[in-house]
């Protein structure tokens, strides 16, 4: 293995975890209004800040009362010690590879700060998507209750050699997993039959609107929903300000409204939407349920700056119950 990984002692973690394979970047978001000023300056307000759509889903599920979270990541050494800290001071527990070669990906987010706080990326995924095999372990399963994989791992050859590797690995211990397709633009690149044929035993998938029609070619997501529920036991698709659709055996059993919200960075809304999503499946909520609990944390992220939660808190604190 190239690097070294920041691994824990097994005998000292809980079961019931959940893992979380996936990127971890560097964020630098710029908040600007109205249109770019081509070839002069246009005023923004520029943040540097932890991000990655694997660590964001993390981070989100510790914040909606996971009790064990584990992330396995790859990062430059420019930048490992900040991922680490920023990590577990948001309760995470991280499973760090670093890379001596390739410096922390990093994503440029240019955030209109009109009414929809839509985002663009500028996308240098750097030693994210170096993350290989040999960087894994089936003993990274124990004490593990599901898995999560961020798309983003489908988008070079490495890090889908690991993807085949881990979906061995959860086959054998019976480990659900679940997928965030991440990116439509990187999933046109890819092609839809190769990305469908490489997530075959994944158990939930998590597309966004744009992600579950460009999968299925179908230009309603409700439809699009359903189709892809012919292929994954579940589909909850992320419909944003329309809330999102819960899909079994080829049909769509629910529809969640979203919450209000006032948005003032999208960046990171479906991430957690997906962290909060599995914290309630943990917890032994229903789909539906767990749906819900996604489109709460969705419309919290959206009036953030940044991927991630309010480091070193929970939405569920003592005294609340939780779903058993």
């Amino acid at each position: 293995m190239v690097g070294s990984a920041v691994t824990a002692d097994r005998g000292d973690l809980a079961e019931g975890a959940l893992l979380v394979v996936g990127d971890v970047v560097t964020d630098v978001v710029a908040r600007h209004r109205g249109p770019l000023a081509a070839g002069t300056d246009t005023v923004a307000a520029v943040r540097t800040v932890p991000g990655g759509a694997g660590a964001n889903v993390a981070c989100w599920a510790v914040y909606d009362g996971c009790a064990e979270v584990r992330l396995l990541g790859r990062v430059g050494v420019d930048s490992a010690a900040w991922h680490e800290r920023e990590l577990a001071a948001s309760g995470v527990r991280p499973l760090l590879v670093t890379d001596p070669q390739t410096p922390t990906g990093t994503v440029i987010c240019l955030v209109d700060t009109g009414a929809s706080a839509e985002r663009t990326f500028l996308t240098d995924s750097g030693a994210s998507l170096r993350l290989a095999p040999g960087d894994w372990s089936p003993a990274l399963l124990d004490g593990v209750a599901r898995l999560h994989l961020s798309g983003y791992l489908f988008f070079s050859e490495p890090s889908r050699a690991l993807v085949s590797v881990v979906l061995e690995s959860t086959r054998a211990r019976g480990v659900p997993v679940s997928l965030d397709p991440a990116s439509a633009g990187f999933l046109t690149e890819l092609g839809v039959d190769r990305f469908l044929e490489l997530c075959a035993g994944v158990d939930v998938l998590l597309p966004s609107r744009d992600e579950a029609c460009l999968l299925t070619g179908l230009p309603d997501p409700a439809d699009a929903a359903a189709k892809l529920s012919r292929h994954f036991p579940l589909v909850v698709a992320k419909l944003g300000s329309d809330g999102a659709l819960v899909a079994r055996s080829g049909s769509v059993r629910a529809r969640v409204p979203a919450l209000p919200a006032t948005p003032r960075d999208t960046t990171g809304a479906g991430d957690a939407f997906t962290g909060a999503f599995l914290a309630a499946l943990l917890a032994g909520a229903e789909p539906e349920e767990a749906t819900t609990a996604g489109c709460a944390a969705g419309a919290k992220a959206v009036e953030r700056v940044g991927g991630r939660p309010p480091a070193g808190s929970r939405r569920l604190h003592e005294g609340e119950t939780r779903v058993r």
